[in-house]
């Protein structure tokens, strides 16, 4: 996380600002945009497999445009105007994955009221790219195909969250190509942060999963086992079998010596 004013540099100053990120995910907040700040996305990996870029403005990001260099050139990735978007997510590729410039450019202003430009940025390995669907969005891993048994194995094992439970509701947004999936949660296995909460009212874990609109996810009886990443604070649904299948691929698999990692179904 990386905090900044516009206000603290020297007012005479033409200076560019340089600020370093190394994190693969992370968040920057310029408080007070004036004139310009540059950006290097420089992860501390020894591989070049992260080759996506994608960034999601705060729902009150005013005061700046970001663009991305390449080549000599500045690209407009997000504009002022977009900020407001909710859930709008921007995504590219990133040319030289190890160093990436992002350019912010402070909109002409007047006055000096409190202006944000604040946005989280995640770098992504090619293999979660979703091509070019749903605006170039990168970070979605739904593929709207059931998994087949070695996915499904391999999800149980790599994946952010691992919860059992059945469909509460699913609720669409068209304008943002999204579905929500309502769940209520049997057991937690596993979670990276704390999306899947118990209600204080009626004792049950609930949690909100993301997928794309177009895999027309509707509700549906039975118990599955949703398994998903997480991307910008958000659940976003992988595999997703029902449960009673589930136990039959695990157990068949685990016979075999074939299951990629144990998994404590208890």
């Amino acid at each position: 996380y990386c905090l900044g004013s516009g206000l603290s540099w020297e007012p005479r100053s033409r200076a560019v600002e340089q600020v370093h990120l190394r994190c693969t995910e992370g968040s920057l907040e310029w408080m007070y945009p004036a004139r310009a700040l540059r950006v290097v996305l420089e992860p501390n990996l020894s591989s070049a497999r992260h080759t996506t870029v994608c960034i999601k403005p705060a729902s009150d990001f005013q005061g700046a445009s970001i663009y991305v260099e390449h080549a000599g050139q500045l690209h407009l990735v997000v504009s002022e105007a977009e900020g407001a978007r909710p859930h709008h997510v921007s995504c590219f590729s990133a040319h030289t994955p190890q160093r990436v410039a992002l350019f912010l450019q402070a909109s002409p202003q007047r006055d000096i009221s409190r202006r944000t430009a604040s946005f989280q940025y995640e770098l992504l390995s090619n293999q979660s790219a979703a091509g070019p669907d749903f605006k170039k969005m990168a970070l979605v891993e739904a593929m709207c195909r059931p998994c087949d048994n070695v996915e499904l194995l391999l999800a149980i094992c790599s994946s952010d969250f691992v919860v059992k439970g059945s469909i509460r509701n699913v609720s669409h947004d068209s304008e943002n190509h999204m579905s929500q999936v309502h769940v209520g949660v049997q057991k937690v296995y596993r979670q990276k942060n704390r999306i899947f909460q118990q209600d204080e009212a009626s004792g049950e874990w609930r949690g909100p999963i993301r997928t794309l609109l177009q895999c027309k996810v509707k509700k549906g009886g039975g118990v599955f086992l949703f398994t998903g990443n997480e991307h910008f604070g958000e659940a976003w649904l992988g595999c997703a079998p029902r449960f009673k299948d589930f136990l039959f691929i695990y157990w068949a698999a685990r016979e075999r010596g074939a299951n990629p990692c144990e998994f404590q179904l208890d």
